[in-house]
């Protein structure tokens, strides 16, 4: 039997609602925390290990591409931390309305941008 649903493949078109958009910037940001946390036990682990791994891990920080990594990451994390704390306020009953939760994704982005702005000036 075939569905009269109708079926729309083509994700151009698609629009999404902010709340959809912050939620799943807060699945892709914790995923890169996730990820990334990998690569910075490793690199403390290195710069604890010794003098000259320390070194090591001081020069290879330096490096412009290190940076951009670096400020990734935090970019992330300040995203998730923004997000999580918007849902801890959601938590409590607050913004939990339609109109609640588009006001509340906009704030998260907003402060979002702003605090990665200012880690990107931090970091560079």
């Amino acid at each position: 039997m075939k569905s009269q649903r109708p079926v729309n493949l083509d994700l151009r078109t698609i629009k999404l609602p902010i709340t959809a958009i912050t939620s799943i910037l807060h699945r892709i940001s914790g995923i890169i925390l996730f990820i990334g946390l990998a690569f910075m036990l490793y690199a403390l682990s290195a710069s604890l290990g010794s003098e000259e791994g320390f070194a090591d891990v001081k020069a290879t920080l330096t490096s412009p591409l290190a940076k951009f990594i670096a400020w990734g990451l935090l970019s992330a994390l300040l995203y998730h931390l923004v997000a999580g704390i918007r849902h801890l306020i959601m938590d409590t009953g607050v913004g939990e309305t339609l109109e609640g939760g588009k006001l509340g994704s906009k704030i998260v982005i907003v402060v979002s941008l702003a605090l990665i702005v200012l880690a990107g000036v931090w970091i560079w």
